[in-house]
Order: C-alpha cells, then structure tokens, then sequence
C-alpha cells in the first residue's frame, strides 16, 4: 500500500535521505520535465544513480537529441519512448502508459522513484496525470518496487498564475543559486527555450514534492 507520510522534511534531512539512497528514476511524461520539476535535486546528489525515463517525443528530431545531452549534463542515463502527444492530448489507456514504463527502465526496483502528481503541475496536461497514475498503478500491482515514492507538489490554480511549490509539499528544497543557474541552463541552452517562455519563467528555485511511503 503507498501512503502520503504527511510530514513535511527540512533541507538537510533530505539531503542526508538522497544520500542513502543509490538507485534512483524519475519518470516523466517529456523530455525537459526531469529538469523543471526534479532537475535541482539531481544536480545536487551526483553520487546517486539517477534513471531518467521519457515516455513521449523519443521520435522528435529535436526534443530527442536535446535530452540525452540534458542527461548527460546530469550525470544521468535514460531513455525515451514515443506514445502520442499530439496537441488534442487524447486519453491515452493506462494499460499502454505502464507498459511503456516497463519497457524503458532497466530495472523494476529502486530506493527512490519520482515523478508527476497525480494532477499534474499545471492545469490541462493529461499526459503529466496519466503518468504519475500509470506508475502509481504499477507500485500497487507489484510490478515496479520502490523504498520511496516522490511526485512532483506543484499547482497553478487552476491556471491563474505559473505552477508554484504546493503549500502542502512534504518535500521542500531550495535550491544553491548555482545550482538554479545549472538547472536553468539546461532549460534555456540545451532545450533551447527563450528567457520568457513559459519553461523559462518556471524553472523553479524551490522543487517540492509529496512523499509516499510503500508497504
């Protein structure tokens, strides 16, 4: 069973926790989505061995090549799959996006998994809601294993301003400023997107994330 563990970690506890622990995914719905809600805390804890799997855009000619050399800047492996993410965002069935999941990582087991809320971050992006639901699945039917399970805690009210760190994150880490410089370079250098785009102006400088303990 996976519970919220409902207690909000100071900085250095999480530190000290990532530091623990050795084999760590974060699984994203798009290439760039590793780094904007997840990229600090893989920055800062380079001696873990961080998976990153994209599940959409592993056939784009430009997104594709930009995250491997994202990863690489990481210090991490990956992988990418291509389900639909045409702009009508059709349902994809779930059976399909945990299937993909399997498929990409090399490993069923870790110590941390990350990924999206099961709302997403910002209003109107299914792809982000059927992921963390697609994995959150697989935890439940024991086809993927994890000591700990952190989705990204971020809202944007309903759209009425930019995803921000949700108020009831149990998992709040600010960022060094060198470390949301690095971060904000893969944003804006690798990926490509301009100072005031949309990816730009939410590179966030606090990543935050509801913590799920598994039984």
């Amino acid at each position: 069973m996976l519970r919220s563990k409902r207690q909000q970690m100071s900085d250095s506890k999480v530190h000290r926790q990532i530091s623990d622990f050795g084999k760590c995914a974060v699984i994203v719905a798009h290439p760039d989505d590793e780094t904007l809600w997840a990229g600090g805390m893989i920055l800062m804890h380079p001696k873990s061995n961080w998976t990153v799997i994209s599940l959409c855009r592993g056939d784009d000619p430009d997104r594709s090549p930009k995250f491997f050399r994202a990863l690489k800047y990481l210090n991490a492996t990956g992988a990418m799959g291509d389900l639909d993410d045409g702009p009508e965002q059709s349902p994809l069935a779930s059976q399909d996006v945990q299937a993909m999941i399997l498929e990409l990582l090399a490993s069923d087991r870790f110590d941390l998994i990350t990924t999206h809320g099961l709302s997403g971050e910002y209003t109107g992006h299914l792809r982000h809601e059927e992921t963390g639901k697609a994995v959150m699945a697989l935890l439940q039917s024991k086809r993927l294993f994890a000591k700990q399970v952190w989705m990204f805690a971020y809202e944007d009210g309903g759209g009425e301003y930019l995803p921000r760190p949700a108020k009831d994150a149990d998992v709040r880490v600010k960022l060094p400023e060198n470390i949301w410089q690095k971060k904000l370079y893969i944003i804006t250098e690798i990926y490509g997107f301009g100072s005031e785009s949309f990816e730009a102006r939410v590179t966030q400088r606090q990543e935050a994330f509801r913590s799920l303990r598994t039984e």
